[in-house]
């Protein structure tokens, strides 16, 4: 019965997503495409749920269609937005590790901007930034970095922290290679006036021997510390709901980080229990049921 129900929960996620309107939106040069999901009377005033994928994935993956769902039968409205990673129109796929990377992790906070601005323009008034892994981090710097009154809350899931040592262990372990020298490489290309130049044959993110400009190498591997998500609470103005699974095993450490910061009612942090990174199965209800009831949604 459980796996039923689990099955009819996922399979409204992704209707939710199918029968969502696909919008699209200039921006530098770039079409940028998002799914828009109203629900309703909610629509367009509020709240509505502006969504931003993880790491090289897209608006169709399974938590942003199943949020999408769940979010809709609560009544409340949501965009999922597709980073453009640097291609026109990009397709609702995981990229293609074969294509060169020449997008920088920043370029997701202007293009976050760019969405809200967009929602703004169809009459949204209560828009709510929710981001998930890699994403986290992006809404977060852009959270921190605005203070337009239209955003009233932010919702981080599982979202990217770092530290300089793991993040060179991790990329030793995964890929047999220092990362230091790499970026000594790109950061020399980078104080020639080739930033763009594409470093061939080299490790990037998920992919293996791939092909990278030295820019985006560095604005993804270089020692940064606003990749660490919970460095960047404090300067958001907003409440901040922060989740995080037990069984996460690609965020490690993220309650202990988060856990200091709340006390003073603007960050809540939601721990829960058998969860993964991806809040799979019935953990997607809890995290839909949070949202609702922050922003007023019964």
């Amino acid at each position: 019965m459980r796996n039923l129900i689990i099955t009819l929960i996922l399979s409204l996620g992704l209707l939710g997503s199918a029968a969502a309107e696909v919008v699209t939106l200039p921006y530098q040069g770039l079409t940028l495409n998002a799914n828009l999901e109203k629900a309703g009377a909610s629509w367009p005033a509020g709240p509505v749920v502006l969504l931003t994928h993880g790491t090289l994935a897209h608006r169709g993956m399974e938590i942003m269609a199943t949020l999408q769902g769940l979010l809709a039968e609560r009544g409340i409205s949501s965009l999922a937005i597709n980073l453009s990673l640097g291609l026109d129109n990009r397709a609702a796929a995981m990229y293609d590790c074969a294509v060169p990377h020449t997008h920088k992790h920043t370029d997701a906070v202007g293009e976050i901007g760019a969405w809200l601005a967009w929602l703004k323009g169809q009459g949204a008034q209560q828009v709510a930034l929710l981001g998930h892994s890699r994403g986290g981090n992006q809404t977060a710097r852009y959270a921190a970095a605005t203070e337009d009154p239209a955003v009233t809350a932010v919702f981080l899931l599982a979202p990217q922290t770092w530290d300089a040592d793991s993040d060179a262990q991790g990329y030793k372990k995964k890929y047999h290679a220092d990362l230091f020298p790499l970026l000594a490489r790109a950061e020399r290309l980078v104080a020639a006036g080739k930033g763009q130049e594409l470093m061939d044959g080299i490790d990037f993110l998920y992919c293996e021997k791939t092909r990278a400009s030295a820019e985006s190498f560095l604005s993804y591997h270089a020692p940064d510390q606003n990749m660490d998500t919970p460095q960047l609470i404090p300067q958001i103005r907003v409440p901040v709901t922060v989740f995080a699974g037990s069984e996460d095993t690609v965020v490690t450490g993220l309650a202990d980080k988060v856990r200091p910061l709340v006390g003073d009612g603007r960050v809540t942090l939601v721990e829960i229990d058998g969860a993964d990174h991806f809040f799979r199965d019935l953990y997607a209800e809890d995290v839909a049921d949070t949202i609702a009831a922050s922003l007023g949604v019964e």
